[in-house]
């Protein structure tokens, strides 16, 4: 008997769809270009804009065979089970405010997330989607990891800046896929929907919304009201935290907020700390 695994359903992207609905005059997005296999979409458009891609790139893989994380982690996902992209941008705006491009990219997920799988995704400091214990499938005492972002940036043409920033979202995985015991699926969550074709629509659609007032704006998130969009949305604000540092450090204290450069305010017993994504290990809940 075929398990359940064969049997559910995973059809490829439609490049042509996609593109149809996404690549227009006058707007963000300039090819969409959907690949078999990759070992990384990172990786790959970063080699591209080496080569002089252009801003609005966007490169997604049906199957990624060495997806990279934080901290030079590599993972794999099932073929057609999640949706894997990057995207290459050349922003115009002072070098402290690029670290507000992956939180862009997980506002813009959680917000399709939410429209068209119906699934509560929320964001952790700095770059997960999760789902909160609280609105899991089922009883469940944890949050749930659903994606993960990574950003990286080309410097190789100095007067044309390459920031490229991509997401592995688990889509359709069942429990035996998942890499790890807290990682989760938008099919484990109970997902309206699990159409890839979808959700990248309206990731990059919701992306776009994003991107285009912030770079209007010169990078000022308070400005263009995205520093307000994620902390509503981020739930590690307002928490206690345990901040893992390079170094085996450790500083204890309350998520005060995020500052205008996007750094995590830990309010610690020697006093506020500003923490770049650079800086920090693991953010966990503290006691």
């Amino acid at each position: 008997m075929p398990s359940d695994t064969e049997t559910f359903p995973r059809p490829p992207l439609d490049a042509a769809a996609l593109n149809a609905a996404l690549v227009r005059p006058g707007r963000m997005w300039r090819g969409v270009d959907v690949v078999p296999a990759v070992g990384s979409t990172n990786s790959e458009l970063v080699a591209r804009s080496a080569t002089g891609a252009p801003h609005g790139s966007v490169l997604v893989t049906e199957h990624q065979t060495a997806g990279r994380g934080r901290l030079g982690r590599v993972f794999t996902t099932p073929d057609r089970a999640a949706l894997t992209f990057s995207v290459l941008l050349r922003p115009r705006v002072p070098t402290n405010a690029l670290g507000w491009i992956p939180v862009i990219m997980g506002v813009a997920a959680v917000t399709a997330v939410r429209r068209v799988s119906g699934v509560a995704a929320v964001l952790k400091w700095p770059n997960d989607l999760l789902v909160p214990a609280a609105e899991r499938a089922g009883e469940a005492e944890n949050d749930g990891k659903l994606a993960g972002i990574l950003s990286e940036a080309d410097f190789s043409a100095p007067d044309a800046l390459g920031v490229v920033v991509g997401i592995g979202l688990n889509v359709s995985q069942d429990r035996s896929e998942l890499p790890v015991d807290t990682a989760v699926s938008l099919r484990g969550e109970g997902a309206t929907s699990l159409d890839r074709g979808d959700l990248l629509t309206a990731l990059l659609e919701e992306f776009e919304e994003l991107y285009t007032p912030w770079s209007a704006a010169g990078g000022d998130a308070g400005a263009c009201g995205l520093a307000a969009a994620y902390r509503e949305l981020c739930v590690t604000i307002g928490r206690r935290v345990r901040v893992h540092l390079p170094g085996d450090g450790l500083l204890e204290g309350v998520a005060a907020g995020v500052d205008g450069d996007a750094r995590l305010l830990v309010d610690g017993p020697e006093g506020r700390t500003a923490l770049s994504a650079g800086d920090v290990v693991h953010v966990r809940p503290g006691g």
